[in-house]
């Protein structure tokens, strides 16, 4: 499938520990086309983050083979954008000199590079904030800035590893709505990997969700979310929205990851 941006096939991770050996991620097998919006949702400690760092090339695979488009990962891939929880941002920078530090890192034209870095702050909020530091900027805006810093190459590739988690739930919603617009502005030129604990979010930003099992982390199912795009805040509350939640609760219940009692 040398068309697939990303490939996942029969992927396992063990990590050695003092108790023994952990199994995280047991046989995983995905395919993800270009331009696909995917999110993958699960409970804490089944593997999610391992399973971005393994499509980063960040760690190796303890079996099984990452690849991207058709060609076999073996270490760290300069090709994508990751996004973290932590914005992990460089206090004695500002916003716009975070965003440009990237650029920097690559080489990239600086003239060229600070107007799409001014560009990207400006598409998430960030006008007239270029030049505030990280410890003038709350925590929605410093993740707004790393979000450009991941984006100011224009990368195919974006991995996201539950970039809102650590959000009030209206900062959340803000964000979501912002990673709509610019994943929809590339008219999905760019694909996106999001882990999130968040079943709303994963259904309203993908295209496909996976949904994990508990550790060790296989894929319990994958559904198909055909919901017209863009997607509002108001969908949230309209009846095929909540089918597709309640169907991803459903399993969480039935694998015992939720209790009702």
């Amino acid at each position: 499938m040398g068309d697939a941006m990303l490939e996942l096939r029969e992927l396992s991770k063990l990590y050695a520990t003092g108790n023994g050996v952990v199994r995280a991620l047991d046989r995983i097998s995905l395919v993800q086309s270009p331009g696909e919006f995917v999110s993958i949702v699960g409970p804490s400690g089944c593997g999610k983050s391992t399973l971005l760092m393994l499509a980063a090339g960040l760690v190796g695979a303890s079996a099984g083979q990452v690849l991207v488009q058709g060609r076999a990962v073996t270490g760290p891939r300069t090709d994508v954008g990751i996004v973290f929880q932590s914005p992990v941002l460089l206090e004695w920078r500002t916003a716009l000199g975070n965003v440009m530090l990237q650029a920097e890192a690559r080489g990239l034209p600086r003239r060229a590079a600070e107007a799409r870095a001014r560009e990207l702050l400006a598409q998430v909020g960030l006008a007239g904030f270029e030049q505030k530091y990280p410890h003038e900027l709350s925590g929605g805006m410093r993740q707004r800035v790393s979000i450009c810093r991941a984006l100011i190459h224009a990368p195919q590739h974006l991995l996201m590893d539950e970039p809102f988690g650590a959000l009030d739930s209206l900062t959340r919603d803000q964000l979501v709505l912002d990673i709509q617009h610019m994943w929809q502005a590339r008219e999905r030129a760019m694909t996106v990997t999001f882990i999130t604990h968040s079943v709303q979010e994963a259904v309203f930003l993908s295209d496909r969700v996976v949904v994990m099992t508990p550790r060790p982390g296989r894929i319990d199912q994958v559904m198909e979310i055909d919901l017209p795009r863009p997607r509002t805040l108001a969908m949230r509350e309209q009846p095929p929205f909540n089918a597709y939640c309640r169907q991803v609760l459903d399993l969480f219940l039935q694998r015992g990851v939720l209790r009702e009692h």
